[in-house]
Formats: structure tokens, sequence, C-alpha cells
């Protein structure tokens, strides 16, 4: 029996794979077949640590549509909260599904399922990770520009799970990466080693932005992050995503942000709903580009 095929990080593909996942996605996204139902008779299982709102519709709406169905599981119903170990109730889950989707706090979490999982692991949000947005973000630029190699995106704000996912999408994808963040809140050393040459760090939000093809911002606290909220308004209020920072980008540049976003914080609300933002385009790509996923995975 061969080893189930998991996808914790981008990493987990190739180049290669992670292009022809964006094809597929664009392809699933524009010809949609009813009769089409590669995963009839499979089960998704969704672990929830951390709510959502975008990735519980897209991977059940995913699901339903390719044929198969998806069971939610949170830790306040399921003994994944009652301190049972992480690797008895992979063992278990994967004995009765078909692929296990989890999203969560810890990155550890999703590597000990991956681990002892007979069935492909999904990270669906770790504080270290977002590999699925990065899939759907992509899969947004490649069907509005074209291909991104070669091409600039400018990360503002926080160096965290969706800008070290940005890092890992420039190193196989082969565009290069203007991050700017305040000192204290770079991206993890470990994950920008990887990229070498493709990233390069500003303080200057203004200067990063300058010949961008990709604006990319995220909220100044992430969920789990309340406590503080004030402290990064501070560090924050100068990365924020305006019409200045839009103009230092070329001038077809797009705008984009993985949701939920807040007007006023980081990101104006004439950026936000203007011209140059696709944000809605890029919400509903998470459906596509995780029905390719699916199907990669379980159909493998």
């Amino acid at each position: 029996m061969m080893p189930a095929r998991h996808f914790i990080s981008l990493l987990d593909l190739s180049g290669d794979e992670f292009r022809n996942l964006i094809a597929r996605a664009i392809y699933l996204k524009n010809n949609r077949d009813p009769d089409f139902q590669p995963l009839k008779g499979k089960v998704l299982a969704m672990i929830f640590e951390k709510s959502s709102t975008r990735t519980r519709v897209s991977f059940e709406a995913g699901m339903a549509q390719l044929g198969g169905s998806a069971l939610f599981l949170s830790p306040r119903d399921t003994q994944l909260g009652r301190g049972e170990p992480l690797s008895d109730s992979a063992k278990v889950i994967s004995s009765m599904v078909d692929c296990i989707m989890i999203r969560t706090y810890d990155h550890a979490t999703v590597e000990i399922f991956a681990r002892h999982s007979h069935v492909p692991v999904i990270n669906a949000l770790t504080d270290l990770l977002h590999p699925c947005q990065l899939l759907a973000d992509m899969q947004t630029y490649f069907e509005l520009k074209g291909n991104i190699a070669g091409k600039t995106v400018c990360w503002i704000g926080d160096g965290n799970n969706m800008c070290h996912s940005y890092i890992h999408a420039a190193y196989l994808l082969g565009f290069k990466l203007h991050i700017a963040t305040p000192n204290d809140y770079q991206p993890d050393n470990s994950i920008l080693e990887l990229a070498d040459e493709r990233v390069q760090l500003f303080s200057n939000p203004e200067q990063a932005a300058v010949g961008a093809d990709l604006i990319v911002t995220d909220v100044w606290a992430s969920m789990g992050q309340e406590e503080e909220q004030k402290q990064r308004e501070k560090a924050f209020k100068t990365y924020q995503v305006n019409d200045l920072v839009m103009a230092k980008a070329n001038e077809n540049a797009i705008f984009m942000h993985c949701l939920p976003a807040h007007r006023g914080e980081e990101v104006t609300a004439t950026v936000m709903d203007g011209e140059q933002s696709v944000v809605f385009i890029e919400a509903e790509n998470r459906l596509h580009a995780q029905k390719a996923l699916l199907e990669f995975l379980i159909c493998a």
C-alpha cells in the first residue's frame, strides 16, 4: 500500500505540480459538470480547532460538487478536545474517512496527524503556514494576468503564515517577493533562507510596492492575537495598503487579501473596494483550487 500523499506545505508539491493544480482549478471553475463525481462515496473529515467561514464552506461545497461528503469536527464535540493523543485520533479517524483537513493553531498538530494518518492530510491553516490560500491566490493571478514567473509580488504587513506561504510560492513559481514588515514582525528566518535571492525585505511599504504586479496584505492581528491588538495597531499603523501604495505599483497591478479584511486598518476602503481589488474572485477560488487539490490527493 502506497503511503498517503499529504499537503502540509506548498513544498509538498513540485513547481510543475503546483502549476498543474492551478490549471486544473481554472478548468474545474469554467467547466462545472454535475455528472463529474470523481469523489463519489468519499468522505472528508474537517477538523476545526480554529473557526472559519471560507475554509468550511469551500471544502464542504467542494466535496459535495465532486460527489463526496464532508464531516465537520470540532474540539467541543469530539475527543480531540479531551486529551486523547493526536496520534490515536489520527489512526482512528483515518481508518474511517478518505481525507482529513485540519485548521488549527500549532503547526505540529498537522504534522503529527500526517505521520499517523492512513489517508491524505490537508493543512487548512496553522500559525506557521496557509498553503490552501496560496493555491487560490495563484489561481486568481494566473486566470486574470497569466504566468506569475518573473513578476513582482509585494507583501505588506505581518510576517505571518500567509507571508511564509508566499515565500514558498515565490520559490516554486519563480516570482520576486518584496516583503515590508516592522522589524519585530519579520518572517521566520528558516523560511526566508529557502527563497534566497527571490525575496527582498523592506521597512517602507511604498518602497516595497515599486514595480509590483500584485499587492497583498492581511489583518494586523489574527485569530488568537487579540491581546496584542493595541500593540499591533501601533506597530503596523504605517503598514497600510492605500492609494499611495497602489500608485507605486505597476499600473495594472491587482490587490489581494485572504479576508476577513478590516477596512481602515491594513487596507483602505478605496483599495479594498476599488477596481484593482480582486478579493472576492480570490475568495471564490478557494472552492475551485481545493476541488483540484482534493481530486489530486484522493484520486491519486
